[in-house]
């Protein structure tokens, strides 16, 4: 079995249909068809089950996929090991991240990297899901690594290294009396109308997991996934919500604390199971030596770049 056919059975997999798959590859789709079939007959199996709406993994197809993702890995690593021997570190890194991250400089640290490494490709991308669902694309093979703001515990499997941190405070309706307090005790807060991110997203597990520990309850009046629509539903009246400091910039006065409150972490994360790439192990050691390991009392200050 040749590695293209490998590459054009994890392209299906991944979109669930032929077409999509040919377009993401730059194929015809009758060659991706005939690349599936030479696999099929050459394992003896079906890998897909077809159908007019849908193209689905067999269980001999599932159980295919994380082999042939570490394939293709030990393939690339064993290309980026002979470039990074002939003097030129190449190929691609696939880098998962939030919607919104503004604790961490990460435009600077790809740009830097960009900079030093310029054959190496960045890719990086965010996800519908938010953190819950780009650890799980790096699980899975799909992402090299990703930043994301989940609390702990995070899934098995994943190397977890938190980077920076922030305790998350509380945007108040204007009209509403606990505006005017400066501090407000979490349990002041159960059933009250609360704006949120959707289910996934780092902040809005924190703030969930913060609420189930102490045994309160609240309300999600409406889910919102940008930061801008929050704050505008919050000032009309619709409900309370939990942000960063850091994600809001000058309106950081308008948020009042609370106690306990809920802390959001960025962390970067690769998988346990899946060796880096060369590419990818040099952004790793970028990221670790801008941002040492957190302490418990701080976020840590970026390092300034060494002297060439």
């Amino acid at each position: 079995m040749e590695l293209r056919h490998l590459e054009h059975f994890l392209a299906v997999a991944d979109e669930g249909s032929f077409t999509r798959a040919a377009n993401q590859l730059h194929l015809v789709q009758s060659a991706q068809s005939v690349s599936l079939r030479s696999q099929e007959k050459e394992l003896g199996v079906r890998l897909f089950d077809r159908n007019t709406h849908r193209v689905e993994l067999t269980d001999t197809g599932q159980a295919l996929v994380p082999e042939a993702r570490r394939t293709l890995a030990a393939a690339d690593a064993a290309r980026d090991a002979v470039a990074a021997a002939q003097g030129g570190l190449r190929g691609t890194v696939r880098i998962g991240i939030m919607h919104s991250l503004s604790l961490i400089d990460l435009a600077g640290l790809l740009t830097e990297f960009h900079r030093d490494r310029p054959q190496v490709q960045l890719i990086p991308q965010a996800a519908q899901g938010g953190s819950a669902e780009l650890a799980r694309e790096v699980a899975e093979g799909r992402l090299d690594l990703a930043f994301v703001g989940l609390p702990d515990p995070y899934p098995s499997g994943l190397t977890v290294r938190p980077l920076a941190s922030e305790p998350m405070m509380l945007a108040c309706p204007p009209e509403d009396p606990l505006a005017q307090r400066r501090l407000i005790d979490l349990s002041e807060l159960e059933a009250k109308p609360f704006v949120d991110f959707p289910s996934g997203w780092g902040t809005r597990v924190a703030v969930d997991r913060l609420f189930l520990a102490h045994g309160l309850q609240r309300e999600i009046t409406v889910e919102v996934a940008d930061i801008p629509n929050i704050l505008n539903l919050v000032n009309a009246g619709f409900g309370f919500a939990f942000l960063s400091p850091s994600l809001i910039g000058g309106k950081q006065g308008q948020l009042r604390r609370v106690r306990p409150n809920p802390e959001f972490v960025v962390s970067m994360i690769t998988s346990e199971r899946r060796p880096l790439s060369a590419a990818a192990r040099a952004l790793v050691g970028l990221v670790n030596h801008r941002y040492p390991s957190l302490r418990p009392d701080r976020s840590p200050r970026p390092r300034a770049r060494p002297p060439s």
